[in-house]
Parts: structure tokens; sequence; C-alpha cells
């Protein structure tokens, strides 16, 4: 087949332009996000019991939807949250292939429940979407908040229905009601309950169907419309009327607004009452595309927005996957060039032109690939396509060496392409698989972390398959051509050039040469040098000189402040506390916006969002998120973490909040930083426990944003019946309810209007209602008509009880969470020394304490471990292939020197450069073992040549180094060059990428040039005891 492809005039063109039109046709298709989804398969299972308090819930709902799926298979954890009014089963699945089964196989169990309590509202199970945030749209007037409500939900269905995108939410709200409250007064004279009103209320507001008239030549429907829709027309409802004629209206005792349930649920956007649209994206959904549309969307809804109202987008996290892309393209074609420009120096530039045109045949086709097998253009996916730049050449050019030593040799252009391919077939075939099993074994790497990063491996194989056939297929053809066409306007090399080669040749041939003979002879001082040189290399990780984080962060445009105020605190009291983050951040970007090119603004937008933080797991008037859009990063010359810094720093510290967190929003996998989780039954151990833990946290420098997940909420009257209280008539039934429909509220009616669904809450008035004495003096209602005070019959107690309980596998669980600045700690020896110092302390303290490691540190064991194993078995398939090849048990043992040897250089490079290592930089040097290995192939091959040929070891191996230097430098050249302008990005794009780029290129060049001495050392060590033998010709 090579000789056909090789021969025929038109077939290398025709398959090269298929592969050059499918990879075009499918790249629209493909769709773009920051990362590949990592998020495993999870099935939730919600419940709402209003007015319950967690304990409550924790033992009316979550132990029993534990019981209900206890015992199904494919379930890898249960999580069951109570808080108050709600609780929400979520279970992880081993896989989302079982998803649909699981959903009807939880749903049934769930609905089998039959004690749980009447109050509840049905339970909803359904699978949790994995959608990620786009972009958000900022709507701000000077209006009344039902109506900006009104407005925000006109445009989302606009954007929905005009512009194509299918997830939009309108946030800053809470349910919309009209509610009515109750002036006690009112209520003791009418001798009625809340209850009584509401129910009164809902038989009079209808709306019903009444059925039909038959009439000779048509129907008629009746319909009975009695349904008040406004407070106005609701205010004029007939409550009650006397035997005079006299009528009692329900704006006679009662206020009615038209309103939101919740004060706090409310966001202001650069000072102002605004609506946000929440744009996201499904796992089909391409994140640029949606941005695009999102954009225009704003764009013409500006030109027509009445006066008073602006439109902003805001929270875009989209910008960091463009700026990403951009960045990564623009260092792509850089590296393209420079593999070009290193292949111009050893080859002539037409030659050197049809060696590099394979990257865009392999490039596409792969893309058309990618496109079939559901992959995404992504981080990652970009990053394995520059490290193919230079990967992929190895096999071009040792296919190009091999025809220009067979041209040498007298050969026609015809026979020496050839025979040149059909020379290093075997061993081309031979690198190419060894280098699948190293990334093959990554394929199946676990845990979120291992989620992304194997997409490198998956890309790469594409890549370098489809390079492979470009490489004996279309290649040898082109290089035909060119070798005629340069036979035929034969041009004498530029000067420069001249000088480069001669000079390299004369490297080659003297200092080379002379530096193989002394290591050959000095060969134990040598081997034992490499290997302290190992060691001391390791002792860089081990000493703490060289840091270990799971996962780079992200630098990207949003930084955070989260705030949480003791459970109970007033909103009044958390708007004072925003208040001063927002003047401490508008001081700082007046004083940092002059350090920016041109003055620019540093910080565009402020948000202020109440009742709402991600790290508080809680909801309330005390939990509030200020949010900054910074310039983008392309365009800022400051570093997110740098300013959030500076941010803390400025407001230092506030007496009020429980936990102020500043920090940038978390993007991609793995996790928090420190994630200690406890189980244990007993509550106040638990809360115990982790007080210890934060306060041991908090002596190390570096760490900030201690929290746990179990906090005290706010204080509770318990109300008790007296002692002989039913002697009056009464029971719990009766006090809870007419307590409930008064403070909790009832609902009296539901009104559809549009896609709105406002509900008519009957309630007691808010005002008298805060108030204890009022409380007291509450009228029950008794069934003659009577009332009686609620503390002659009660006895109210108060306490305190967890705003949430979590359970975890059945048991109860709290966490303890807690950010680091990498560059001052990491979490491995964070844990390290809780593991040591304070988690024996704590196991003798509270004996039924049990611990787990949860956040980065879980996922970066998990996606370690899984990916040690798989790397040991692409190590094994490695020598299982050479074994073969060599016909020698010892022999893939030299080979594979290059590995370790590589680690030198992988964890110099990060010490150098001051950067941390991580899982990318791990899987940097597990991808680096497919390349490094290529280049140690093709020295042994030539040494076991010389030596089948009789030379001696000594000869064989100064030999086999001079003539495959300039392979295995240019192959190594090849691969680094491609990545030099990532390496060297200056952008803070980068910071997620480079650790894998100085896996590679600083442990190919360590690889390289130790590998020239390394293998003709270690042959002539084996060579000393005898193990070095002339291969017998096999006979079959």
């Amino acid at each position: 087949m090579i000789r056909y492809f090789s021969r025929h005039p038109t077939a290398a063109n025709l398959l090269m332009l298929a592969l050059l039109l499918l990879g075009l046709v499918a790249l629209p298709q493909i769709k773009r996000e920051t990362f590949p989804e990592f998020s495993p398969a999870y099935i939730i299972a919600s419940v709402i019991y209003p007015g319950a308090s967690p304990q409550e819930v924790e033992e009316s709902i979550c132990m029993r939807m534990e019981d209900a799926v206890d015992g199904l298979s494919n379930i890898v954890e249960t999580r069951c949250e109570a808080v108050e009014g709600s609780a929400s089963l979520v279970l992880k699945l081993t896989n989302s292939d079982v998803v649909s089964r699981m959903l009807v196989d939880v749903q049934t169990q769930i609905n089998a429940i039959n004690d749980f309590p009447n109050e509840i509202e049905s339970p909803i199970v359904r699978e949790l979407d994995w959608n990620e945030p786009v972009v958000d749209v900022a709507i701000s007037a000077d209006t009344s908040w039902p109506q900006l409500k009104a407005y925000a939900e006109d445009l989302k269905r606009k954007l929905k229905l005009d512009y194509g995108v299918s997830l939009v939410a309108v946030g800053g709200f809470s349910d919309h009601q009209i509610r009515i409250e109750l002036k006690e007064a009112a209520i003791r004279q009418l001798g009625l309950s809340v209850g009584d009103i509401a129910d009164r209320l809902a038989r009079q507001n209808i709306k019903l169907p009444s059925g039909n008239i038959e009439l000779g030549d048509k129907n008629l429907l009746i319909r009975f419309d009695e349904q008040k829709i406004t407070p106005t027309a609701l205010a004029n409802t007939v409550i009650g009327a006397d035997s005079d004629g006299g009528v009692l209206r329900l704006g006679d005792i009662a206020t009615l607004t038209d309103r939101f349930e919740l004060d706090e649920q409310k966001i202001l956007f650069d000072g102002k009452p605004s609506a946000i649209l929440k744009v996201s994206k499904n796992k089909a959904d391409d994140a640029l595309r949606i941005k695009d549309r999102v954009q225009q969307f704003v764009e013409d809804e500006r030109k027509i927005a009445p006066t008073g109202v602006t439109l902003s987008m805001t929270n875009d996290l989209s910008s960091v996957l463009w700026d990403r892309l951009t960045m990564m393209v623009r260092n792509g074609w850089q590296g393209v060039v420079l593999v070009f420009a290193t292949m111009w120096l050893f080859f002539t530039f037409r030659y050197s032109f049809w060696v590099a045109a394979g990257l865009p045949v392999a490039f596409l086709g792969s893309l058309f690939l990618m496109a079939g097998l559901g992959l995404s253009i992504n981080i990652m996916s970009l990053v394995a396509l520059l490290m193919a730049i230079g990967i992929m050449m190895d096999d071009a050019i040792v296919i190009a060496e091999s025809i220009a030593a067979h041209l040498e040799r007298g050969q026609s252009i015809t026979n020496a392409v050839t025979n040149g391919v059909k020379k290093v077939f075997p061993g081309v075939l031979s690198s190419y698989l060894t280098t699948v099993c190293i990334f093959g074994s990554l394929l199946f790497l676990e845990g979120e972390m291992g989620a992304v990063l194997k997409v490198v491996p998956q890309v790469l194989i594409l890549v370098l398959t489809l390079s492979l056939v470009e490489a004996f297929l279309i290649l040898p053809r082109h290089l035909s051509h060119s070798l005629q066409k340069q036979k035929e306007n034969e041009k004498p090399d530029i000067a420069f050039k001249v000088w480069f080669l001669n000079k390299f040749d004369s490297f080659r041939n003297n200092q080379l040469v002379s530096a193989v003979e002394a290591v050959v002879r000095w060969r134990y001082l040598f081997l034992g040098s490499v290997i302290a040189m190992l060691f001391i290399s390791l002792s860089l990780l081990a000493g703490g000189a060289l840091k270990f984080v799971g996962f780079p962060e992200l630098d990207g445009d949003i930084a955070e402040a989260r705030v949480i105020l003791p459970p109970g605190s007033s909103l009044a009291q958390t708007e004072k506390v925003v208040q001063t983050i927002v003047t401490a951040a508008e001081k700082l970007n007046v004083e940092w916006s002059d350090k920016q090119e041109g003055g620019n603004t540093l910080v565009e937008h402020i948000t202020e969002q109440y009742n709402f933080n991600p790290d508080a797991d809680e909801s309330g008037p005390h939990v509030a998120t200020v949010r900054l859009d910074l310039r983008g990063a392309e365009s800022r010359n400051t570093v997110i973490d740098e300013f959030v810094a500076a941010w803390r720093d400025e407001i230092g510290t506030i007496a009020d909040p429980v936990s102020l967190v500043f920090k940038q929003p978390v993007m991609g996998p793995g996790g928090r930083a420190v994630e200690i989780q406890m189980q244990n039954d007993d509550l106040t151990e638990l809360k115990a426990a982790s007080i210890d833990i934060q306060q041991y946290l908090s002596q190390f420098d570096g760490v900030f944003g201690i929290l746990d997940d179990m906090r005290m909420g706010k204080q509770e009257v318990l109300v008790k019946l007296r002692p002989g209280a039913e002697s009056f008539g009464v029971d719990g039934q009766m006090i809870a309810s007419q307590l409930r429909a008064a403070y909790f509220g009832q609902t009296a009616d539901e009104i559809q209007i549009g896609p709105e669904n406002i509900e008519v809450e009957v309630r007691f008035d808010k005002q008298e209602a805060a108030n204890l004495q009022t409380l007291s003096s509450f009228p029950i209602m008794l069934s003659d008509g009577s009332q009686i005070p609620l503390a002659s019959i009660s006895i109210l107690e108060y306490q305190r009880n967890y705003v949430r309980i979590q359970r975890v596998n059945g048991l109860r669980t709290l966490s303890v969470f807690a950010d680091l600045e990498s560059s001052k700690v990491s979490s491995t020896e964070i844990l390290k020394a809780f593991r040591n110092d304070l988690m024996p302390q704590l196991k003798l303290k509270y004996p039924n304490l049990r611990f787990n490691f949860e956040g980065e540190a879980k996922d970066t064991a998990e996606t370690g471990q899984s990916m040690g194993v798989g790397f040991a078995m692409g190590i094994f398939g490695v020598f299982v292939i050479l074994s073969f090849q060599f016909r020698s048990y010892l022999e893939p043992f030299i080979v594979l020197l290059a590995i370790p040897l590589a680690l030198i250089g992988v964890l110099w490079g990060h010490w150098l450069l001051g950067h941390a290592l991580s899982m990318p930089s791990i899987m940097g040097f597990v991808s680096l073992a497919g390349v490094v290995v290529n280049d140690s192939i093709l020295l042994v091959q030539y040494i076991r040549h010389h030596v089948d040929d009789g030379d001696s070891v000594h000869d064989a191996v100064v030999k086999a180094s001079r003539e495959r230097f300039r392979a295995v430098f240019l192959t190594s050249l090849t691969t680094a060059a491609g990545l030099l302008p990532l390496l060297l990005e200056t952008s803070l794009q980068a910071q997620v990428i480079q650790p894998l780029v100085i896996s590679i290129v600083f442990g190919i060049f360590t690889s390289t040039l130790l590998v020239l001495f390394m293998i003709p050392a270690a042959y002539a060590i084996l060579a000393d005891f005898g193990l070095v033998k002339k291969h017998q010709t096999l006979v079959v």
C-alpha cells in the first residue's frame, strides 16, 4: 500500500483533501466549553415540609428516604440534607448509563413510603442536571419590584423564543404574592382565626367552569368567575355581614400589598435595584455561541428599552473560555512556525514544508473524529493539540531522514522513497504502539480531575493515529514530488544554514563522540551521578521546596466577598456589612485603575446579592454575596488573587460576620482545597470537634475562609400545652394550625397571570407579630366561638437548633472547609500536619468520631491512584512490545530508563519557574513517557544493529549515538518547539496549562540529554556482565 500511494499520481492528494474536507465540515459542529464535563451522575429526591425544623425534617423525611433506597444497586454515595422546611436526598451513581433505570427505581421506592407527615408536598425525583453558567444580564430600572419582575419575564421569553437561548432563569426575586396582613384587634372582634378568614376568602375568590347549555343551534359554556387578581379588588371582598345589612370587607381589617415573599431576596447592580437573567448551557450547548446570542440580544434591547432601563452583561464566565481559546490558538500557530523553522534548519524548505503539511491534515481529520465521538474543544483538548504539534513530527522526521539516507546511497528518488519508508516502518509502528500504550492507559482516569485530564490522551491518540496514516500514505508521495522539483530547481542553501549544519556535524562527529566515549569509560561514576541527581530532585518535593496542589486555579474575571452573619440577624445589619465591603471595593478601584494600561477602570460592575452565599448552604437575611466584574484578564495587568488580598486587607476586621470570605468562583474540578469530614450521631460532639479543627487551621499562614456546614440557627420559641389544657376544648392540632396560619401564613388562592404564579397569602400583621407580648396574648379561637390567650393554655420556651443537618451514607456528618493561598501553603502540608497533630487527639477525646478527607484531597487521591495503576499497565504494555521487537527481556529496561530521567527535568523545571507540582504536571510527565521512549527506541535499535554486525559494544554505542543524534535531537527539539510559546506565555490565562507544558519541555530536554549518554553507559555495564549478545536469526 505504501508503494501504491507513493507512486499513484492522485491517491495521496485525494486522501489528504478528504481528511481536510471532513475536518472543515465537522468544525462548526464541535461545541466549545471551558472544561469537559467532569461532574458524576446524580439523582436528587426533594421533599418540601413547610415550617418544619431541620431535626424534624431529618427524622421524618431523611431517615425514611435513606431506608427506602438502601439496597439499590449502582449507588456510590447517599447524601441527605435537612434544612428548615425541606429535605434533599442526593444519590451519586456509578456512571451516567444507569441514570434512566435508577430514576424509575428511586421514584418507586420514594413513592412507596407511607409514613411521611401529612403536611409534606409531593416528593420530586429527578436527575441533577449538569448546567454550566454562561453569562448574566442585569436589568436595572426605576420602577417597582413587581413591574421589574414582569419586564424581566418578558425579556426572558423573548431571549428564549427569538434568540434560541434555552436555559434562562430570572433571578433576584422570591415568590410573587399578594400579602394580606390582618390586624389583631380586628380578628379578636370578629372571633375568627387567620385560617377562618383565609378559608372565607378562598370560597369567594373563585373561578370555575360550571357546565354548558345545549341550545338548538349551539352550545353555551357556563363559567363562574369571581376571581380578583389585584389588592384593590381583593380589598372589596366581603368577609362578614350583620342583620342590618352592613358588610365587613377585607380591606377594613387588613392591609393588602402586591409584593414578593422575602424582603431579603433582592439584587442591587451598581447600586440600583435589578433583575438578573441567568443564562446557562446544558451538555450539548456551545458556550460561545450562546454568549454571542445574548450579546446580540442585549444590543438589540438597548435600542428599544424604555427610558430609565439599562441592560448590562455581568458574571461572564464564557470570557474565560474565549480568552483561553484565543491564547491557545495564538500559541498554536507560533508553535507551528517554530517547528517549521526547526525542520528547515536540517532539511530544504520544500522538504520541510511537506513534512509540516501533515499538521493540518492530522488536525482536521482529528476534529472530524472528535465530533463523531462527542468530544469538545476545551482547554485540555487544545493542550493535547499543541502537544501533538511536536510529537507527531517524530514519525515524519524519522521517515524523512530514512529517505534522505537512501538518496545519499545513490538510489533513485522513487526507490529511495519506497525503501526508506519500508525500512523504518517497523520502528515507527513500534514507536506509535508504545506511545498509544502510555496514552491509552490514561483513558481510564477516575475522579473529577481524571474526567478533565483524560481528554488529553483521547485527543492525542486520535491525532497520532491520523498522523501515522499521513506519514505512511500521504507524506511519501509529497516528498517524492518535492525531491523531483528540488532536483530540477536546486538552489544553494543560505550562508547561515550552511554554517549551522557544518557546526552541527562537527559537534556530532567530535564533541559528542568524545563525550560518549568518556561516559562509557566512566560509566559507573556517571550512573551513580544520575541516580544521585534523581534523588536530589525528589528531595525538592519531599523537603517542601516544591509544593503540590491538586489543580491550579484559573485566573478569572470575577472576585467575590461572601458574607455570613449570625442567624437571626436582620437585613439591615447585613446591608450595613455589605455597604462596608462595597465602599472598600470602590476605593480600591480608584487606586488600582491608575495602574491599568490607559488608566481603564479595573472594576467594571458591582453586584450585591442578598439571601445568597455559595459557601453557606443556607439562606436568609443574614447571608449575602458581593461580586465584582473585573476587566478581562487579557486587558488587565493585575492578578485577581492580588486584588482579592488587597480587598481583604482594605476592609480589615468586621465584628458582625460569622464568616467573610474573599475569593474568585471556583472553575474546574477538584473541590475545596481543605475539606475535613467528620461523622458521629452526636451533634454536640461534632460541633465541638469542628471548633477545635477551625482553631487549629487558623494557626497556618495562608489559610482563610475557615467554616463548617453546621451552624446554630436563629432562636426558637417552643410552644407546649400546659397540663390540663385539654379541659378548655383545645388540642395540639388546633393551636399549631392557628399559630402556623398567623405567623407562617396560609395560602388562600393561587392566581396565574401569564407565566407567573401569584399566591394570595393571609397572615398576621408583620409589625404586630414582631412582639413577644403579642405572641403570649395571641387569641386561640375555640370551637364554640370563644377565645383564650395562648399563654393561658401553653408554655413558651426558648431554644436554638442547628440550621442544617447533613447525613452521608446514613450518618450525621459535619464538614470543615478552608481555602488556601497556594503561594504560602498547600493542602498536602495542611492535611499531613492535621493527621499527625490534631486528629489523634480528637479520636481520643471523641472515640466515636470518624474522619474522611473530601474535596481536593479525595479527588487528587482518586485520580492519582487510577493514574498510577494505568501508568503501570501502560509501561507493561511498552515492555511487551519492546521485548517482542528486541527479542530480549533486558533491553526494554534500557529503553525505559528514559522515563525516570525525564522526572529530573520535570521537578527542576517547576522549581526554577516557581510553579507548584499539580495533577496536570503529573499528567504531563506520564504523557512525556510516551515521547521519550521513542527517542530511546531509535538509539537502541541502532546499537543492536551494530552489535549484530559484529562491532564491539563500545564501538556500537559510539556509532549509534553519532548516527542517531540528529534524529533524537530533532524529534525532541520539535516537540519542545511546539510548546515553547505556551511555556513563555505571560498571559494570566496560561496558569492552568503551564504545569503540564513545563513537565513536557523540561522533561524532554533533560531526558534527551541524559538518554544520549545513559543508554550507552547502560549497555556498557550490561556488557561487563556478559549480557549483550548478538541476536540469532529467526527461522520460521
